[in-house]
């Protein structure tokens, strides 16, 4: 058939874009990421085959007259493609439902197996078809094609379709070539040598340097360049690094971007994948990137090296309908895992599965953090799919921490009075509190100012203020958290400094919440170990609120492992040095010791749904992987204060434009608007579900619209120098907590 005849868009024929993908497809051959020629050549068929269906009559009269699909007339064209493809020209018939199934499937317009067998469909398929030479769809056909749904080989047949059809249709490069990476490291090394000509890479990078072609696993202490480790790693390879919180893969991107790369042809190089992704593009922008083109090819993972979250690339774990092309990307790429220890139980269920499918499929991985539990260990390398690593530890000498434990809750006079010793002595007198709750960090800050600490030495910082107010306040914090600074103060926070900023304290005052917590913490104070430890710099609280520890649906830290946690730290007194660290950790956070936990059962339970979730059960946009429910809102008393402004925003929103526009000014209107969307959104905090009672007349104010059918409500709350404030457990009385406000 010469589909040179027939159109697949009205400005592009079958025959063209088909050949599109095929070129496609060679690129990712010449890069070598199709590891099988067998499988080359089958998706090769799946690609010539997969818009066969589009000559029928009536989807080239909707081309052509630009209608909207009817399904009375017509059927989708990913099912009449189907019938193009013979099977009797396959030497095994296997291969042919596997090129079969990833043409059938490379859309999900309807159930297309039902479509299938349905007799309705059937009659139409028919009608459809009848100008050509097709073959039947036998119903044993259509039987043995749902049986390759999770066949290794189906999988990547489909999964390299879709990036190749993708790819096409949105007119995005496939992949670019990683010739960069180990080239850009050797000139950071020529920047360090110029200032310090000893400078080389230290015995982490170096391992792995040597180890970039196994799986990896590595626990190296802070400050010992895992950043740089886990890049030599990667060398001139696909790659992604994953981090856990948005503000350490924006720093990383930055590092990258400046120092490695000197911000040099970055949107062919190197991808920022996180929810803001787009809007931090569009504030980082140079004159000559087009932002839209850039982040597009960011979304399609077609560039050499990504800095991303976890939800970004993880949610493949819930097989949506065309999950197999994020996996298939994944099986010919590297993938850099950091601090694996922050993520919770539901998260590291997800992860672990994910790593382990990556590397049956081809992948590789690196585990690259400070401190790693047993249990995780234990959870990688036995049960299905277990993966091999080369495994190192990697500590220095260096002594950051004398720690004094105390067997009460934290307090005021605590802190109060070492602050004032401190001033006495004439001394740097930088102090970090870090509270498990945002409600503590309030109590303290509030404390501490009745005690006349003044307002300009004591501050505040969690994820409870509008994001305006919030950013502010981490320039602040790492400007006055520098290493070489000499300052006097005290700053008081929640689990949100552990491990996102890159600060460096005189001394800390901290809540117990677990020991891999603990030694993140700890990990803010005395960074770079330049400091005096003849004397106790970190004061550790072991005593917490009960109604924390979970109890059933309530609390939010697990009570046995908090209890673990407690046992290893009571006759903690003096220096405590990294291998210490890693001795606790290793001795207490074993398979054996969880068991019984919560953190254990809701592992296991997430676990368990991932591994027994047929393949398109859930709908990718109903995927959520953090699930914690919480909403942006405006505290009334802020929306007052920029009333003006955030109401002009919003009219240029809602602002209908008459005339048709190109596709360069629907981009640029795109941008404008989530500039303005980001301006409006800067006065928001985010609430949980509990925090606050969304009632119409009541609570809620207002509404500000953003578009046609999205707004942020207004709100009546409690919103000052100190945050949001919670309801309090009185007024939330009959409603169980959700504790999503920790940070």
């Amino acid at each position: 058939m010469d589909l040179s005849y027939y159109k697949a868009k009205p400005n592009k024929t079958i025959r063209e874009h088909t050949d599109e993908l095929l070129q496609n497809l060679d690129i990712l051959q010449s890069l070598n990421y199709i590891k099988s020629q067998h499988i080359y050549e089958l998706t090769r068929i799946a690609c010539e085959y997969h818009d066969y269906g589009k000559v029928n009559r009536e989807f080239q009269k909707r081309i052509k007259n630009n209608y909207k699909f009817n399904e009375e007339i017509e059927i989708a064209h990913n099912v009449l493609s189907l019938y193009f493809i013979d099977k009797s020209k396959f030497e095994n018939v296997d291969d042919y439902y596997k090129v079969g199934f990833a043409v059938l499937n490379h859309h999900n317009y309807c159930d297309n197996f039902r479509t299938l067998g349905e007799e309705d469909s059937k009659e139409l398929i028919k009608n459809l078809l009848s100008d050509f030479e097709v073959n039947k769809i036998k119903r044993r056909t259509v039987k043995k094609l749902k049986e390759v749904t999770e066949n290794e080989e189906a999988i990547l047949i489909k999964g390299l379709l879709h990036k190749c059809d993708y790819s096409a249709s949105g007119e995005i490069p496939i992949e670019y070539e990683n010739n960069f990476l180990k080239c850009g490291l050797e000139n950071l090394l020529e920047k360090w040598k110029s200032k310090d000509n000893n400078s080389n890479w230290n015995e982490l990078q170096q391992f792995c340097k040597k180890n970039t072609n196994n799986n990896i696993m590595v626990v190296a202490q802070t400050g010992m360049g895992k950043t740089e480790a886990g890049l030599h790693w990667i060398g001139n390879n696909k790659g992604f690094f994953i981090l856990p919180l948005k503000a350490a893969i924006n720093s990383i991107y930055k590092r990258v971007k400046e120092d490695i790369l000197n911000e040099n042809s970055i949107e062919s190089k190197l991808a920022l994948l996180h929810s803001d992704s787009l809007n931090y593009y569009s504030n980082d922008k140079n004159d000559e990137m087009d932002i839209m083109d850039y982040y597009n090819q960011s979304k399609q993972f077609s560039l050499p090296l990504s800095i991303s979250t976890l939800d970004q690339l993880f949610d493949f774990v819930f097989k949506y309908q065309g999950y197999e092309l994020k996996l298939v990307t994944l099986s010919y790429s590297k993938i850099v895992i950091d601090e694996i220890q922050m993520y919770g139980a539901d998260l590291l269920a997800y992860l672990i599965y994910g790593i382990k499918m990556i590397n049956k499929f081809g992948g590789r991985i690196a585990i690259l953090t400070a401190t790693l539990a047993p249990f995780i260990k234990d959870l990688l390398k036995t049960g299905e799919n277990p993966i091999e690593f080369e495994e190192r530890t990697f500590i220095n000498d260096i002594k950051r921490h004398n720690v004094k434990v105390y067997h009460s809750e934290i307090d005021t006079c605590s802190i109060y009075n070492k602050f004032q010793e401190n001033r006495e002595l004439g001394i740097s007198n930088k102090i970090l509190v870090v509270c498990n709750t945002v409600k503590k960090a309030q109590q303290l800050y509030t404390e501490l100012l009745e005690k006349c600490v003044s307002s300009e030495k004591v501050n505040i910082l969690h994820s409870k203020f509008i994001k305006c107010e919030r950013a502010s306040k981490e320039i602040e914090i790492i400007e006055f958290g520098k290493t070489e600074k000499i300052g006097e103060g005290i700053w008081i926070s929640t689990q949100i400094v552990e491990a996102s900023l890159d600060i460096d304290f005189d001394y800390l005052f901290t809540e117990l919440s677990d020991i891999s917590g603990l030694f993140q913490r700890l990990g803010r104070c005395n960074r770079k170990g330049m400091k005096s430890v003849d004397y106790p710099n970190c004061f550790v609280f072991l005593n917490i609120d009960n109604n924390l520890l979970t109890n059933g649906t309530k609390g939010f830290i697990d009570r046995k492992i908090y209890e673990l946690s407690k046992e290893a730290l009571k006759d903690i007194d003096g220096l405590l040095t990294e291998r210490d660290k890693t001795n606790i950790i290793n001795q207490y956070l074993t398979t054996e010791n969880l068991k019984g936990s919560d953190y254990w059962f809701r592992y296991n339970q997430f676990a368990k749904k991932i591994a027994d979730l047929p393949p398109y059960e859930i709908d990718k946009k109903d995927i959520n992987l953090r699930n914690i429910i919480s909403y942006d809102v405006i505290p009334n008393e802020i929306y007052q204060k920029y009333k003006d402004e955030i109401d002009e925003y919003s009219e240029k929103l809602l602002l209908n434009i008459s005339k048709k526009l190109n596709k360069e000014e629907v981009e640029e209107l795109k941008i404008e608007k989530l500039q303005l969307k980001e301006e409006i959104k800067k006065f928001t905090v985010p609430v949980g579900i509990y925090d606050i009672f969304l009632k119409e007349g009541n609570t809620i104010i207002k509404k500000i619209y953003i578009s046609r059918n999205e707004f942020i409500n207004v709100i009546n709350c409690t919103y000052n120098e100190l945050g949001f404030i919670r309801l309090t457990r009185k007024e939330v009385k009959g409603l169980e907590d959700n504790f999503d406000n920790f940070l």
